[in-house]
């Protein structure tokens, strides 16, 4: 009878604490050119979410590439972000992207890009890629692609 007990409510415990649906990924937003060097640029962005569990668990942002007019030059790279318990989040997503990257690669389709990016002052820039989101074994893909504007000063 006592087991009978303690299994019911080891049962209960773990039904309560389960996790009854991934987090909600609402948008990724917010890109902005925080600095610019010679030799590095660095830029910002936010993903945010929402999670309606218990638990909480860890987003992976490494599968995220960024996308400087139309031309790969970086990826997102950081520590796996703890997810909190029946909580609204945002994630921040960090780039710093050498300057050597934007030169080396397909030098005459980025050339292009960046004298229209001079003369109209602003930058098409695309976050590309998957976050993963982990818990007690269980995975779940959120899709990013967003493109956005952004206003640079010289």
């Amino acid at each position: 009878m006592k087991k009978g007990l303690y299994f019911l409510g080891l049962f209960l415990l773990m039904y309560s604490c389960s996790v009854k649906k991934p987090p909600v990924f609402l948008k990724v937003d917010d890109i902005k050119l925080i600095s610019y060097a010679s030799d590095t640029i660095r830029l910002n962005a936010n993903a945010y979410f929402e999670n309606p569990n218990d638990v909480g668990g860890k987003i992976s942002t490494d599968e995220i590439k960024v996308i400087i007019n139309g031309v790969e030059v970086a990826q997102v790279l950081a520590e796996d972000f703890k997810v909190p318990a029946r909580k609204d989040f945002t994630i921040p997503l960090l780039v710093n992207i050498p300057s050597k990257n934007i030169f080396a690669n397909k030098k005459d389709i980025f050339l292009g890009g960046l004298i229209n990016s001079i003369i109209t002052n602003k930058v098409k820039v695309q976050f590309k890629g998957n976050l993963r989101y982990t818990v007690f074994g269980f995975q779940k893909e959120f899709l990013v692609d967003k493109t956005e504007e952004i206003k640079i000063k010289f």
